[in-house]
């Protein structure tokens, strides 16, 4: 057992949101909207040392893309105008291929953070990694209770699925320091949301004392 944060690894798992090409390398969807790729990409240390302990502790890994079919036909009118807003629509083409369309180069992860054989990875058309997916029937396949969230965006897509792990009774920590947002002022008002109201959104921690929890030799060196 993991008795710093009082994790039970057997119960917990590592939800890895959205570290894809289109969001963290150049030549993106990210960029294209205008959005920092060098701070979507920050976290990648961080998250690979999460991923290190997580796999080493026997949890649950799951990887979650968001993205959509090529024809378009599960992008929402909205979504899709949103992102003509932004200057990046979604299906246009760009030099990994269109861009948020699943099987271009520019969906796929990063090669820093591909999946492990075996670890799901969940492919989500919304900004909610429950929304449209299995992801609750995997967890609960697994009897996981607990959540340790990380990846981009701090303020959209981690924490939309955030709200819906809490929701449906999820216990879920974020690891501030592995999330990123292109401005660093959303990514501080994001974190600091999840703390109010004696932590509404459970709590936020830091990779370092996950990765130690879970690796307690780590503590000796």
């Amino acid at each position: 057992m993991a008795s710093n944060l009082n994790l039970q690894p057997a119960a917990t798992a590592l939800i890895v949101i959205d570290m894809q090409r289109d969001f963290c390398a150049p030549g993106g969807y990210a960029e294209r909207a205008g959005l920092d790729v060098a701070r979507l990409a920050a976290p990648i240390a961080a998250i690979g040392r999460l991923l290190q302990a997580a796999r080493r502790a026997g949890l649950l890994v799951v990887h979650t893309r968001e993205g959509h079919r090529a024809d378009l036909t599960d992008c929402p009118p909205e979504k899709l105008q949103r992102s003509v807003a932004a200057g990046a629509p979604i299906g246009s083409p760009g030099p990994m291929g269109r861009l948020l369309v699943r099987g271009e180069r520019g969906h796929d992860f990063i090669d820093a953070l591909q999946p492990a054989a075996g670890e799901p990875v969940v492919d989500k058309p919304g900004y909610g990694a429950f929304h449209q997916t299995d992801l609750a029937q995997i967890l609960a396949g697994r009897g996981i209770t607990t959540l340790l969230l990380c990846g981009v965006t701090t303020e959209v897509c981690v924490h939309s699925t955030l709200r819906e792990a809490i929701d449906r009774g999820f216990r879920c920590f974020t690891v501030g320091d592995a999330c990123a947002a292109s401005d660093p002022a959303l990514h501080q008002a994001a974190l600091a949301m999840i703390g109010v109201e004696g932590g509404i959104f459970g709590r936020v921690v830091n990779a370092a004392d996950v990765a130690t929890t879970l690796m307690p030799e780590l503590n000796s060196r």
